[in-house]
């Protein structure tokens, strides 16, 4: 399964899954996020069905961005039967993201 792209219409609906759903808040001219990018698409892959990673871009859904505070990015949030269970800010590994989503940690 790809990434899905979430947005002020659909975010609560997506995020009130069954399996956990890690929300990427981003922009295209941050480098860290670009770094982490291939990454999250590559945990899109992994983990179809055990997990989905949801795209926020911050310049196109500020309402999402403002809902969760976001003041750096990028912020990967995990949600869990749509509740916010832990959160990553910055540039971090594959190991260290993955560990996130099937641990909460």
């Amino acid at each position: 399964m790809s990434e899905i792209i979430l947005t002020k219409d659909n975010f609560d609906s997506e995020i009130s899954s069954e399996i956990p759903v890690l929300a990427d808040f981003w922009a295209s001219w941050c480098g860290p996020c670009r770094m982490v990018a291939p990454i999250l698409s590559e945990i899109a892959e992994e983990l179809d069905g055990v997990a989905k990673i949801g795209k926020i871009n911050v310049d196109e859904q500020p309402e999402l961005a403002a809902r969760f505070g976001i003041e750096s990015i990028p912020t990967l949030i995990l949600f869990k039967s749509g509740k916010a269970q832990a959160v990553l800010v910055g540039y971090n590994t594959k190991e260290r993201i993955v560990r996130l989503i099937e641990n909460g940690e």
